[in-house]
């Protein structure tokens, strides 16, 4: 059974195994030592991404690197955008034993950045540049956004009912034993009484990295996906 401190945990987690599971769904979670081009192969998409130097210099990733997420990403979004309802299937196939429609929307939402209800390449990998290589402070302030649903700079307890609920949900079956219909309310309540340390009912930015950063276990977590890719 899960512990609301495990929970919590998990959730932090959760968010940077979200990027893998894109990754593996491109296949791209181990790069191969083939020979790949010196340029982005630019194809007749309808999206096309930014010039190469360009990302290189706003991720951390490799030019290599780049050069094999991208033709991941091209082969399964020819578009060069992916949309939510392909966020929602491709968690769908994930996590069949649950509902994982929320949290895909959610997510999806993290990852468009500019808010036109599509995410590009540049959107991808700049998320996945934090996530994996990210520092802390990087990874803490992403998270925030997640759980900042209404982008106003503040988590309310509601918000963060809804991203633990959909959380459960999706799970589905895999919670042990199942829950009670109170239980992920019951865990906001001590989430949010840890965070809200001046008990004026929200969750400011600080007060998440604050609570965060002295946790062991979510420091811990932060560390767990860095040499992914």
């Amino acid at each position: 059974m899960w512990e609301s401190e495990g929970l919590q945990t998990f959730g932090i987690v959760l968010i940077v195994c979200a990027s893998l599971k894109l990754l593996h769904l491109l296949g791209l979670i181990s790069f191969s030592e083939d020979s790949v081009e010196d340029e982005l192969e630019l194809s007749a998409v309808r999206h096309r991404p930014e010039a190469l130097e360009q990302l290189e210099a706003q991720t951390r990733f490799s030019r290599k690197e780049l050069q094999i997420l991208y033709r991941g990403f091209k082969n399964e979004c020819p578009s060069g955008v992916v949309n939510e309802d392909t966020f929602k299937e491709i968690y769908a196939q994930f996590f069949p034993q649950g509902d994982a429609s929320t949290y895909a929307h959610f997510l999806f939402n993290a990852f468009d950045t500019d808010h036109n209800d599509s995410v590009s390449f540049e959107d991808f990998v700049m998320g996945l540049s934090i996530l994996l290589r990210g520092t802390v402070q990087e990874k803490l302030n992403w998270a925030f956004n997640l759980y900042d649903i209404n982008k106003d700079g503040y988590i309310t307890k509601e918000e963060m009912f809804d991203i633990i609920k959909s959380i459960y949900d999706m799970m589905g079956k895999c919670t042990y034993p199942m829950l009670k219909e109170e239980t992920p309310r019951q865990h906001v309540e001590i989430f949010f009484q840890k965070m809200d340390k001046n008990r004026d009912g929200v969750v400011t930015i600080d007060e998440f990295i604050d609570c965060c950063q002295n946790d062991e276990n979510i420091m811990r977590s932060m560390q767990l996906f860095e040499n992914v890719i």
